[in-house]
């Protein structure tokens, strides 16, 4: 179920993201653990997201540093990766979109002033949520530095040139509940193989073993 990709090093990449439904949404979209928008690292309910119109597709190519500047994705080794700069490389390899959709307010139905119950104000109050104990708040993912020495043996993401894009901040309620949710792996061609996702050279060499030279006829493509 998971969709993975082969990094080439070196080379920018770019995030085409699509909203399939018919109202606006909202997407976390994280890249290496990081969000694409502010590099910050916590769930995606109560992350920054991108805004999408209904049926809407844009194409982002990278870091959003300013209010109209991104810095390019670029593939590149774990060391020089953006997240190795900011000391987060828990989550290199992985980009990630959380869809949620924009929240529909209903009419709420108002009853005649006087004709309310006398314990109405004690159930609203009861209904109210309760604030959540001091240990259930979100918690930024702060991993401290435990994370194994980092290899260029394996694909992360970095900051490439600087382009103009340009941004602005939309007030918009969304669901709490995620509408959908992808995930996509990529490593370099080599670390493909050993997950067993590329043939190996060695199986490569074994089919071409199996090659010969004659065959009775030249076959005609044609008939």
């Amino acid at each position: 179920g998971t969709v993975y990709v082969e990094a080439l090093k070196g080379r920018e990449y770019a995030l085409r993201v699509t909203n399939p439904l018919g109202v606006r949404v909202g997407v976390a979209l994280a890249v290496d653990g990081l969000n694409t928008i502010d590099a910050s690292h916590r769930d995606a309910a109560s992350a920054v997201k991108w805004v999408l119109e209904p049926y809407q597709t844009i194409v982002l190519e990278g870091w959003q540093v300013s209010s109209s500047h991104a810095r390019r994705f670029v593939f590149t080794g774990e060391r020089d990766s953006y997240g190795a700069a900011l000391g987060k490389t828990d989550d290199l390899g992985v980009i990630e979109a959380v869809f949620f959709r924009e929240k529909i307010r209903r009419p709420v139905p108002v009853a005649p002033t006087g004709c309310q119950p006398r314990d109405a104000s004690n159930r609203a109050g009861s209904a109210a949520e309760a604030p959540r104990p001091k240990g259930e708040t979100a918690r930024e993912s702060e991993k401290v530095a435990s994370a194994p020495s980092l290899s260029d043996e394996y694909a992360a993401t970095g900051m490439g040139e600087r382009d103009r894009h340009d941004v602005t901040q939309v007030d918009l309620e969304l669901e709490r509940k995620p509408a959908a949710r992808l995930r996509i792996r990529y490593e370099f061609r080599p670390q493909l193989v050993r997950l067993g996702l590329l043939p190996s050279d060695e199986d490569r060499l074994a089919r071409r073993e199996l090659s010969r030279g004659f065959d009775r006829f030249c076959p005609e493509p044609n008939r």
